[in-house]
């Protein structure tokens, strides 16, 4: 009878936690899983997510895909190491440090990492992340957590939606920069052709500039607004177990 425990793990995450040693059978091999990770982003980082693939890391390394399965068996464990290796290790909190300040820190942090390589965003998220990196950084979200009364399962649940949110709005700052014509044609497109009757809202905020304040990093502006308002509300769900 086999158990959970017996049961074989998949590829990738043996290959994630090293269980693995990628190209030791046969002659030696003039490559690494890390050379092969590190020319995947390069490659992705100069030509975007979707020019991914084996034979194209290989190129990028001066090898023949073949070479590649000794080390990667699938485009698809490929992308799920990348999915750790991109996202690297989690900011060094100070022990002691107050939940807030650290948790603000955290998601400031993942916002600033997925920023690097956008490309990032593209990958499919087709079951949690299993890697060395990302339970690195949920276990530095959790700890952040550790001093208060919130029980563990919503310790998590407060973790995992702040993460989401970062994942969230750095995927909305990416897309929108990438399709937007400029804030000026946004709004000299709005007032040609909303009706103030039906968008009264609207109309006011675009006759008030709002769309157009200099002074605002709208990336990262909205990104913090939304940030210290989720921060907001986490702070007084803790007070509610401090009753």
């Amino acid at each position: 009878m086999t158990t959970s425990d017996d049961a074989a793990l998949p590829k990738s995450v043996e290959l994630l936690w090293r269980l693995d040693q990628p190209g030791g059978r046969g002659p030696k091999r003039g490559l690494t899983l890390d050379q092969i990770l590190e020319a995947a982003i390069e490659v992705a980082d100069t030509e975007g997510y979707a020019a991914l693939s084996m034979n194209r890391v290989a190129k990028q390394l001066g090898f023949t895909a073949m070479s590649l399965y000794r080390y990667v068996d699938s485009k698809n464990t490929l992308v799920e190491l990348l999915l750790d290796r991109v996202i690297g290790e989690p900011p060094h909190i100070p022990p002691g440090t107050p939940w807030r300040a650290a948790l603000e820190f955290w998601a400031r942090s993942e916002f600033e990492v997925i920023g690097r390589h956008p490309w990032w965003l593209d990958i499919p998220l087709k079951a949690p992340p299993m890697g060395p990196n990302n339970m690195a950084w949920l276990e530095a979200g959790l700890a952040t957590l550790a001093d208060t009364p919130v029980p563990e399962p919503l310790r998590l649940q407060l973790v995992m939606n702040l993460s989401l949110y970062v994942i969230g709005r750095r995927w909305a700052a990416r897309d929108i920069a990438e399709g937007a014509g400029g804030e000026e044609d946004f709004t000299a497109a709005l007032q040609r052709v909303l009706d103030p009757q039906r968008f009264p809202a609207i109309v006011s905020a675009l006759t008030n500039r709002a769309f157009e304040q200099d002074d605002i990093d709208w990336e990262k502006g909205d990104f913090e607004f939304g940030l210290a308002r989720m921060l907001d509300g986490y702070e007084t769900l803790i007070r509610s177990f401090e009753r």
